[in-house]
């Protein structure tokens, strides 16, 4: 690789000096070779497009010698003339040189210079020059030759983005230009005017309206005209049954373009809410292209059936029998989509069947499609769990098979996940994995496995059966397994009392192993396990501090370890922040500004809880409050574009709650002084102000802090309501001179209304293994309620807020749904809520 970057660096070198030590000279004698002056363009042409610079010096030079060129009456030259122009981007000093030549060629009866010169022009002119020929571009839209109207038409969307304000002049020609019986011509026209109106949603929707009765001849123009139609109805929030254009889709269905044909289906397919009666026309044509002779078409039909069966699994059922055709298809990226599809949509009587069939399949694919259609088996075996024999026994076939490290971890995560949800999987789940890891190369895959087979080996019926599989690692192992097979013997020992003496015998031999991790480790469990290798029954506490888990995120750990200062006074872990992750400070930036911190304290740790603990302890104010438990997110309480931007920070401590608001002046010519804000807490009855902290001085586009405490009662959560008024000293600032006036103006601005809810009393902690966490507390830190969700457009939404609602935190990756298919889920949420001294555990069921 490194040699052949050598070789290009080289050829590019060697190119450059002969292009401007030789062969410019050939750009300007007298009698032209048009074949060899495009030949040096090419290569000039060929040096930009790899990557290459000119110097200042270097693209003026190119850019005198191009000019000259325009005297050449040869077409194929003028053509690379104008593409060395366009590329070469010249300065605003050189943009007038060419620009009379290019004029020239705009207004000539030549069709080819008069698309290409609209073209450079457009790409090398400012605002200024743009004015002058606006005339000129104005005419080419609507004129007779399509070439010439759709380099006009291309030309406008560029120029859309630097001088919007120019092309939207011209929305009368583009309206004419899209009715032409030209097909690009058409299309390009149709794009520029819904770029010009896209901002108008009302506009929008009267352009969709006109053009959906038929005026539409361009295939591709139908295309774009069927995403617009789409838009519009998403935007229309209406209800099914009610849907717009609708019938206009469906017409589309009918089309003789294959593009459009499918574009339709395509958006009726990911229409928000579809129903089984609206998916029905689109489902039958895509089945229509499943049996296409062109590959392109199946593709697309597989893939958006693919999309469909995700939401609408047994709309897709009648195609079935048309995608086992297609497992046989030599396009494989077909072949997987076919199989996947099959997988999602297929019955229980089908799944030995579709086993056979992707068994001969699996040998025939790469791993990233491999790894597709593993997550496919997996979401199949959790919809049939009866079936979770054969597609076990498929999974661990092909774990034996070759394959790279994804793959082999896709496969693994399947197992695991199928043993924790169906029961009845786990004894010959956990013997697949011990079978695995007897010839596993992947370190990370072997640790994780004697990991889960120390969490779920011990509670099963027969847990000696897997001490042999585990300590034959111990020898044949590099150390960083053999140290994870001494933990988990060590689990099984202090899990199962009867293995006891067997499991000490075994970590006996540990203590002569050559590394020190594995030795360190089989001594601290054979002095802590107790009863000398009995048959006595492990000391809670031991089990606790050995398997226990750790209620800490090992980066804010870190961190404390790191800023640690060895002194007298011992490290204490209960100072280490338990957040589950450390967010940086939201900042928010006035419009068209460089970028400002809200709220940002001094420099310090990087955990967010620490930042904040600084800041708040440095206020006299708020010195006695005791220990910071938790801060919120930064709350949003204005707009983006407004005046002044404000968000609040909630601060919960033991007995008071601060609200830290981080303000910012956006407007250049005022000064606000004694910036403070006022709150309304009568619909918070619980709480009473204690104290509040103004800011003297706010100058433009500088953050600064303002705080307002309130005491709440102990050993409750507190919740409530609270109104904001921004209320302010403002001064005007003269721009000149920077000095703001003696007298200012009291003011006051509304803010939006803060809400302290019982989530933001729940501090979010990560537990490794939640139903050991849950089966270690007793029925009194058990409680049952009740909450209302309101309507939810899918499973998946609902679990997301229940989790936002609650404010815990996901345990054992349960932060979703794993299956589009079911109709139940069981979320497992974990966290530490300030009036408790455990933790709280909840188990939420849909």
């Amino acid at each position: 690789m490194i040699a052949t970057m050598k070789r290009s660096t080289h050829l590019s070198w060697v190119l450059r000096r002969e292009l401007f030590f030789r062969k410019l000279g050939f750009l300007t004698i007298p009698q032209l070779d048009p074949r060899r002056c495009s030949q040096v363009i090419t290569k000039l042409l060929y040096l930009l497009n790899q990557g290459d610079s000119f110097t200042k010096v270097e693209a003026t030079e190119v850019f005198f010698s191009v000019t000259k060129l325009f005297q050449s009456k040869d077409l194929g030259l003028r053509r690379m003339v104008y593409l060395i122009i366009k590329e070469l981007s010249p300065s605003a000093d050189e943009v007038i040189i060419v620009t009379s030549s290019l004029m020239k060629d705009m207004n000539s009866k030549t069709d080819m210079y008069r698309a290409n010169a609209i073209r450079v022009l457009c790409r090398i002119t400012d605002g200024t020059l743009l004015t002058q020929i606006e005339r000129y571009l104005k005419q080419a839209i609507v004129d007779k030759n399509p070439v010439v109207a759709s380099a006009a038409l291309v030309s406008g969307i560029h120029l859309l983005q630097t001088n919007p304000e120019i092309v939207k002049r011209w929305s009368n020609e583009v309206q004419e230009a899209v009715q032409s019986r030209a097909a690009l011509v058409q299309f390009h026209a149709l794009a520029l005017l819904q770029q010009i109106r896209q901002n108008d949603r009302l506009a929008v929707s009267k352009l969709v309206t006109s053009l959906t009765r038929g005026t539409v001849r361009s295939p591709l123009a139908q295309c774009l005209l069927i995403r617009y139609t789409s838009q519009v109805i998403r935007e229309s929030n209406t209800q099914t049954g009610d849907r717009p254009f609708y019938d206009f889709l469906e017409s589309c269905l009918r089309h003789k373009a294959e593009m459009v044909i499918f574009e339709a289906a395509r958006a009726i397919t990911e229409l928000s809410g579809v129903t089984s009666r609206e998916l029905t026309p689109a489902i039958t044509v895509l089945q229509l292209f499943l049996s296409s002779s062109k590959p392109v078409l199946r593709f697309a039909a597989v893939r958006t059936l693919n999309k469909v069966a995700m939401t609408h699994p047994m709309a897709v059922t009648n195609c079935n029998i048309d995608m086992e055709s297609l497992i046989s298809d030599q396009n494989r990226s077909i072949a997987t989509l076919a199989i996947t599809t099959l997988l999602k949509t297929g019955n229980e009587s089908s799944v030995d069947r579709l086993m056979k069939q992707i068994t001969n399949f699996m040998s025939d694919i790469a791993d990233e499609f491999k790894i597709v259609v593993v997550e496919a088996i997996r979401s199949l075996c959790l919809k049939f769990p009866l079936k979770y024999r054969s597609l076990m026994n498929f999974l661990s076939n092909i774990l034996r098979e070759e394959g790279g490290f994804e793959y082999k971890k896709a496969i693994v995560d399947s197992i695991v996940i199928l043993i924790r949800d169906i029961p009845e999987a786990k004894e010959s789940g956990l013997l697949h994995l011990c079978e695995f890891i007897e010839d596993c190369e992947f370190t990370y895959l072997s640790t994780q496995i004697l990991h889960f087979l120390g969490i779920e080996g011990p509670k099963t019926t027969d847990p000696s059966k897997y001490i042999r599989y585990i300590y034959n690692r111990v020898h044949l192992e590099n150390a960083t397994v053999r140290a994870a097979a001494v933990s988990t013997l060590a689990k099984f020992g202090a899990m199962v009392d009867a293995l006891k003496p067997r499991i000490f015998v075994l970590l006996r031999r540990c203590i002569f192993d050559s590394d020190d991790e594995v030795r360190d480790r089989a001594t601290l469990y054979l002095n802590t396990l107790g009863g000398d290798g009995e048959v006595v029954e492990t000391d809670k506490d031991v089990k606790i501090f050995l398997f226990g888990d750790l209620d800490i995120p090992l980066v804010n750990l870190e961190t404390s370890l790191k800023n640690y200062e060895p002194s007298e006074e011992s490290f204490d872990i209960d100072s280490v922040p338990k957040e589950v992750k450390s967010q940086p400070l939201v900042e928010k930036k006035a419009p068209g500004k460089k970028p400002a911190g809200l709220g940002a304290p001094p420099a310090g740790p990087p955990s967010t809880v620490d930042a904040y603990e600084r800041l708040l302890s440095s206020i006299p104010e708020f010195s006695n409050f005791g220990k910071l438990f938790k801060s919120s997110s930064p709350v949003e309480l204005t707009e983006a574009e407004t005046e002044y931007a404000v968000n609040v920070v909630k601060h919960i401590f033991d007995r008071h709650v601060v609200f830290q608001y981080n303000c910012i002046n956006t407007i250049p010519e005022q000064l606000l002084e004694n910036v403070s804000v006022i709150v309304d807490a009568s619909e918070a009855e619980d709480f009473a102000e204690v104290t509040s902290k103004p800011v003297r001085s706010l100058p433009y586009d500088t953050p600064g802090q303002t705080f307002v405490a309130f005491e709440k009662p102990d050993g409750i959560t507190a919740v409530g309501k609270f109104s904001n008024t921004l209320r302010f000293i403002v001064k005007e600032v003269d721009p000149s001179t920077g000095e703001a006036e003696e007298d200012g103006v009291e003011d006051e601005y509304q803010l939006e209304d803060l809400e302290v809810v019982a989530a933001d009393y729940m501090m979010k902690v990560g537990v490794s293994n939640f139903r050991n966490a849950w089966e270690s507390m007793g029925e009194d830190f058990e409680r049952v309620d009740e909450y209302g969700l309101g309507p939810r457009e899918s499973l998946a939404e609902a679990v997301s807020a229940v989790i936002n609602l609650l404010g815990m935190q996901p345990c054992e990756g349960n932060r979703g749904c794993r299956s589009q298919f079911k109709v139940t889920h069981v979320s497992t949420l974990w966290c530490i809520p300030r009036q408790c001294e455990g933790s709280c555990t909840v188990a939420v069921w849909n």
